[in-house]
């Protein structure tokens, strides 16, 4: 698998991505738990690349190479929604499949439930 390094400006932070798959392929975002990152979806990430999709797995905010913003405010499940939407706009999306582990699938039901034609 052909993995490619990223980081992404969203939401005033910047955010350590790894993407595989075609530029032009249907996107899939895989999200994290705790205390995880992005390495955690290794294996689906290999797979749906495979089978064409765009593969994207995160750090999210406050985890491995992604920023640490500091305070409590910085990590309510507002701004962690706010930063997935601005990962789809930055990879000119209308929409993604949204796949999420532990905390990542708390955030991406919060997306679905906030921005449900984004997902």
């Amino acid at each position: 698998m052909d993995l490619r390094e990223r980081f992404i400006e969203t939401n005033g932070i910047k955010l350590h991505v790894m993407e595989a798959g075609p530029q032009d392929g249907p996107m899939i975002l895989f999200l994290h738990g705790f205390p995880e990152f992005w390495y955690a979806w290794r294996k689906q990430l290999s797979h749906f690349a495979k089978k064409g999709y765009l593969v994207v797995a995160p750090d999210q905010r406050g985890y491995n190479l992604s920023d640490k913003p500091e305070g409590i405010a910085a990590y309510k499940i507002d701004e962690l929604a706010k930063d997935i939407v601005g990962l789809i706009d930055a990879y000119q999306r209308e929409q993604i499949f949204l796949v999420g582990h532990d905390w990542g699938a708390s955030v991406s039901w919060w997306v679905a439930l906030k921005y449900p034609d984004r997902v």
